[in-house]
């Protein structure tokens, strides 16, 4: 392993879950943007599995970019475009245009106004259609679902008070706002959510 090479845990554990609700819901898709790929390990995953989807890999930060384009080197991943630096809130975005935005674990360690640059921006590139799948942990209902959420949430807004786990109906009023429709919503493992949006 290399220097350049960043590694997640998260990233190892939920891949394949991920991965699995991906496949239900990318049928027909041909490219798809990643918002905030961080390591790259979603990525190149995702890429291995979906040879016949293309994939835009982002993210704001320089030494994350680098990690990207690492991990596609070493996998030899010839659908997988070089990491372009992406700021969410900043329009417009890099990108024209593609089929499906993926956007894992952003939400809830960002300002809000990342989301609403977020679900702004997906709804510029994306067709009708167009699939926004999110992934994270979320407030339903006003309420964490799980005591290990609410503390996790605690941790993040003492990091910094601008973060903190979402209340997903309020994410699910800004995507409307914006064009998407109500979102399917599929429980995953440690007491996260897809959250598959479609314009």
């Amino acid at each position: 392993m290399t220097e350049t090479r960043l590694q997640s845990p998260s990233a190892a554990r939920n891949r394949d879950p991920i991965l699995s609700v991906l496949r239900q819901h990318l049928d027909g898709v041909r490219s798809v943007l990643e918002i905030a790929s961080g390591s790259g390990e979603h990525v190149v995953h995702f890429a291995a599995a979906l040879p016949d989807v293309t994939f835009q890999p982002t993210d704001p930060d320089g030494p994350s970019r680098a990690s990207i384009d690492a991990w596609v080197a070493e996998g030899g991943l010839a659908n997988v475009r070089p990491a372009l630096a992406l700021d969410v809130t900043a329009q417009p975005w890099p990108v024209a245009g593609a089929d499906a935005v993926v956007c894992i674990n952003m939400i809830h360690i960002a300002p809000w106004a990342a989301t609403l640059g977020l679900l702004r921006g997906a709804a510029l590139v994306l067709p009708p259609g167009g699939v926004l799948f999110l992934y994270g942990p979320y407030r339903r209902g006003g309420a964490h679902t799980a005591d290990s959420n609410a503390a996790f949430d605690e941790n993040l807004r003492g990091r910094n008070p601008a973060w903190g786990i979402r209340d997903l109906e309020a994410v699910a009023d800004a995507a409307k706002a914006e064009g998407f429709g109500a979102p399917a919503v599929v429980p995953m493992p440690a007491n996260n959510f897809s959250v598959i949006f479609r314009r």
